[in-house]
């Protein structure tokens, strides 16, 4: 049965490609959320400023909520975004995640307490070939976070190709990066009425993360 969706949008590959998936399966989606880190003003994990976002919401075609928050408010503004969602008409929340188990749960609790279903398109599927689908379905994504204590920072504002993935891979890294290897922008595919036009800054580490600001 076709159903209202709003998705849990990083800005990343397999968040626009569970969008995707829903879509495909007859899905409406009414709404992106997206969450904020409110000390740095960028979204947490993924590095998007706001016009980005909105630049985003523009050729998706659907509003964008950025929802800044800090991490010990994380789940109850996160609710307080699906609750808002359900007023707009959105019946359930379409997330990203694979095949990490907390994941699940935990998206599955915030939709609980605010009476929405919660819906993981990609949920227990073989990693290379979700990274082959993304990049075959002619998703552009360009990584832009890395994680240093697990993968080497060379892969830095590389365009995720199926060379890349396989690079990735032979460094003993997750081909996903499902475990927070690397993060990456989807700046183009088939979600999108036109490519998005984005700038990468000087690379910069925090902690132990190489990062390039994403604007």
């Amino acid at each position: 049965m076709s159903k209202k969706f709003v998705a849990s949008f990083s800005g990343g590959k397999d968040s626009a490609l569970a969008i995707y998936r829903a879509i495909l399966a007859s899905h409406e989606l009414v709404g992106l959320i997206t969450t904020y880190d409110s000390d740095t003003g960028v979204s947490w994990s993924h590095g998007m400023s706001k016009a980005l976002l909105e630049c985003i919401s523009a050729s998706i075609g659907v509003p964008a909520w950025a929802i800044e928050t800090t991490s010990a408010e994380y789940a109850k503004n996160f609710e307080d975004a699906l609750a808002h969602a359900k007023e707009l008409g959105a019946e359930v929340c379409v997330f990203g995640d694979t095949d990490i188990e907390g994941h699940q749960h935990w998206g599955e609790q915030r939709c609980q307490a605010v009476g929405l279903g919660a819906l993981f398109p990609l949920w227990k599927e073989n990693r290379r070939d979700l990274v082959y689908e993304i990049i075959d379905s002619g998703f552009v994504a360009t990584i832009t976070t890395i994680d240093t204590k697990q993968l080497d920072d060379r892969f830095l504002g590389k365009q995720l190709t199926r060379e890349i993935a396989d690079q990735i891979a032979a460094e003993g890294a997750d081909i996903c990066g499902e475990n927070g290897e690397y993060h990456t922008l989807a700046s183009d595919g088939p979600i999108f009425k036109h490519p998005i036009k984005f700038e990468l800054g000087e690379k910069m580490m925090r902690d132990y993360y190489a990062i390039l600001p994403v604007q």
